[in-house]
């Protein structure tokens, strides 16, 4: 079937030039099943009507898409990797496919994942596993539902091959995955430029980026359009923290190289949500030295803004870049508790009484040890919505001495207008979870069975959470 007349492809990645990417082509596959289709997410660049056949032919061999790249592009970036300096990064298992723009206008990437060797491959074999993918799919969804600034998954497709990983056990099942993101402009494609002494080139990408995805901060001087940018990036990615903590979600691999500009939360690996508060909850099982636990990512993503304000002394004064910095933490303050009492569908009473319930929830997580999601599920639409807190799975702790400071705070908020409370999801008694134990049940279901009931139950789950938050 032809594309949607609302389908508009873009280069506009291309115009940087060679010294940005590689030129690259696709790894062939024995077999391409379909096993995740992201409609919703197709129907906003045009391409919902494509065939399954269709869809294999760009999604699982990569033929090019009509007005875009004629073939794809492995980026070029280095990165800081638990605090090391690594020059030998850029896409090693994924490519920028095509760009496209949606209805609004606002132009979107399609990034592969396991689609095969680049120049950046080192010694891998530039593949996806297909549990590696099906996470990627769960987790995205569910951080959208829970109002997270994601990447979105919007193809994956089973390949038909057997890889070879050593923290899995045989057999391991091939896919490739395809992301819908706003940008794959990384920290880590600055900071390869400031290592190999390319001042002209940082100046460049700096101002390809300001044109490209936010053009109201173009200024008259080169300086002023770093201070600009720096500022911007770091409300983007205060905003994104606070999101991550609100949600109790765990990225583990919080790498300059994984962290862009447009502050998306993207490139998920051994991610995981808490089961309870637990600030030291850490997802990577080789995180050893515990730096990307839990409470430790918002100090992670302003050290890691702080080596890209490094590579902007070639075009602004250090001290005027130490004092943007400093936008991050204001905003990650601000974000912080505008996202917890979104969590509990509150409406903002001003600094004080904010800050009061926001410190008397996350003193309650702390003190009482209650399921994470169990306790913002219950609690949200505050006095609009008491019956929870007696019939809960949880009910204990909101008996316990430590529930009385956040009960008082909470139900002096006024609900938020318009909240969906009688949805059918607030009449359940538990709320939709990922944790590991039920993410690997259902992985294991897929590989020794073929049985995808599970997922098909967590993705229908995870529509309704997001309907029930008013996110679709």
């Amino acid at each position: 079937m032809p594309f949607q007349s609302i389908y508009r492809p873009s280069t506009q990645h291309a115009a940087l030039g060679s010294d940005f990417y590689d030129v690259v082509r696709a790894a062939s596959f024995p077999r391409h099943v379909i096993r995740y289709r992201n409609q919703r997410a197709a129907r906003q660049v045009g391409l919902d009507t494509l065939t399954d056949a269709e869809w294999i032919a760009h999604f699982g061999r990569f033929e090019a898409m009509p007005g875009s790249f004629p073939e794809p592009l492995a980026l070029r970036y280095h990165g800081h990797q638990f605090g090391s300096y690594n020059p030998e990064l850029g896409d090693g298992r994924g490519f920028l496919f095509a760009q496209l723009h949606d209805a609004s206008g606002r132009l979107l990437d399609l990034g592969t994942k396991g689609s095969g060797q680049t120049p950046w491959s080192r010694f891998g074999d530039g593949k996806l596993t297909l549990r590696g993918g099906v996470r990627e799919v769960l987790a995205t969804e569910l951080l959208e539902a829970l109002g997270v600034t994601t990447s979105k998954s919007f193809s994956l497709i089973e390949t038909g091959e057997e890889l070879v990983r050593h923290d899995e056990a045989p057999p391991i099942r091939g896919a490739v995955l395809v992301r819908l993101n706003h940008s794959h402009i990384r920290i880590g494609s600055f900071q390869r430029l400031l290592y190999l002494e390319e001042p002209g080139n940082i100046a460049r990408l700096l101002d390809h980026t300001i044109m490209t995805y936010m053009p109201d901060l173009w200024r008259e001087t080169p300086a002023e359009r770093a201070l600009a940018f720096l500022d911007h990036v770091c409300r983007n990615v205060a905003r994104l923290g606070a999101q991550w903590m609100v949600a109790g979600f765990v990225h583990g691999v919080l790498n300059t190289d994984n962290i862009n500009v447009t502050g998306e939360s993207f490139d998920y690996g051994p991610w995981r949500f808490l089961p309870v508060y637990e600030p030291l909850f850490t997802a990577a099982y080789f995180d050893e030295t515990k730096r990307y636990a839990f409470s430790r990512q918002p100090s992670v993503l302003l050290w890691n803004l702080t080596r890209l304000a490094e590579c902007l002394l070639t075009l602004a004064p250090q001290s005027a870049l130490q004092d943007t910095l400093g936008t991050y933490r204001d905003v990650l303050a601000i974000e912080f508790r505008r996202n917890t009492l979104r969590r509990l569908g509150v409406q903002p009473q001003g600094d004080e009484r904010d800050e009061a319930v926001t410190s008397a929830l996350w003193e309650f997580m702390h003190q009482s040890q209650a399921p994470f999601e169990q306790v913002l599920f219950d609690l949200y639409g505050g006095s609009a919505r008491l019956s929870p807190r007696t019939s809960s799975p949880a009910a204990a702790h909101y008996r316990s001495e430590p529930f009385a400071p956040l009960a008082a705070a909470l139900d002096a908020m006024p609900p938020e207008p318009g909240l969906r409370l009688d949805h059918a999801y607030f009449a359940r008694q538990q709320p939709c979870t990922l944790l590991i134990d039920e993410v690997d049940t259902m992985l294991d279901r897929i590989a020794l069975h073929e049985d995808w009931s599970l997922f098909h139950a967590k993705m229908n789950e995870i529509d309704s959470v997001a309907e029930a938050y008013r996110v679709r």
